[in-house]
């Protein structure tokens, strides 16, 4: 149970479910003027925060900066819609009715909910019991928290092309050179050793390098994709609402 020293832990908070699904934030907190006690717990739903669905706060606890109800989030989003203006009382009749809604085993007594002094009110932040003859002033403050999400997304693709090319390398090529030498005493045994005059003819084959073309495929590097994390700056802001309280009447507000 949510005793009303812990209504700063509930208004502006998250609300869950019993099955742990975020409901919405906790907006305001209903007092029962009889007893002094919270009683009723609003809480803002809908895609863009526009409805307040009314839950009783008695069965509901405060675990850290979260609100626990023991509801699930369907059935306080179907719970019955009542127009009321914040500030204004919850109605008995509407009461009771959210009441049966929720199953609760009692219902509000007889005058509870009609009239400010006997029904049920709103308040905002940390307000006192009904019985308290002090005004507290209570103001929003901006609370940011940070989510993950998925900003992009890098890859890596191999493909192949196709490029020419070009590497000279040296060939070698025999070709034929004539050589005429004299008769001498060193060669005339040799020269004198053939048939006499006659026809003949002598062959040389001659050889030539050519350039063969193939290809091989060798590693030349690895490439991996690594993250890394880098911390900015960033500025974010948002609406807060303040409470202030002025005088009316006959007060003298100078003190020593």
């Amino acid at each position: 149970m949510i005793a009303v020293e812990q209504v700063p832990l509930v208004i502006g908070h998250p609300v869950y479910d019993s099955s742990n699904k975020k409901i919405g934030t906790a907006e305001h907190v209903y007092f029962d003027t009889e007893t002094g006690q919270p009683e009723w717990l609003t809480v803002r739903t809908g895609l863009f925060g526009t409805k307040e669905t009314f839950v009783p706060i008695k069965p509901a606890e405060v675990r850290g900066d979260d609100v626990i109800v023991p509801f699930t989030k369907d059935q306080i989003k179907n719970a019955p819609n009542i127009d009321t203006e914040i500030g204004e009382d919850l109605p008995m009749s509407e009461e009771i009715r959210v009441y049966e809604y929720y199953g609760m085993g009692t219902t509000p007594t007889a005058g509870t909910g009609t009239v400010p002094t006997t029904g049920t009110q709103t308040t905002t932040a940390t307000s006192g019991t009904a019985a308290d003859d002090a005004m507290t002033r209570s103001e929003e403050r901006l609370r940011v928290g940070k989510e993950t999400r998925e900003a992009g997304r890098a890859r890596l693709r191999k493909y192949v092309t196709v490029e020419e090319q070009q590497v000279t390398v040296p060939v070698r090529r025999e070709q034929v050179r004539v050589e005429r030498e004299p008769i001498t005493e060193e060669n005339i045994d040799r020269a004198m050793a053939g048939p006499d005059i006659t026809e003949a003819e002598h062959e040389v084959i001659l050889h030539e390098e050519r350039p063969v073309v193939t290809t091989e495929e060798v590693p030349v590097e690895r490439v991996r994709l690594e993250k890394e994390t880098v911390t900015e700056q960033e500025t974010v802001g948002g609406q807060v609402r303040k409470e202030h309280i002025e005088t009316e009447g006959i007060v003298d507000d100078e003190r020593p």
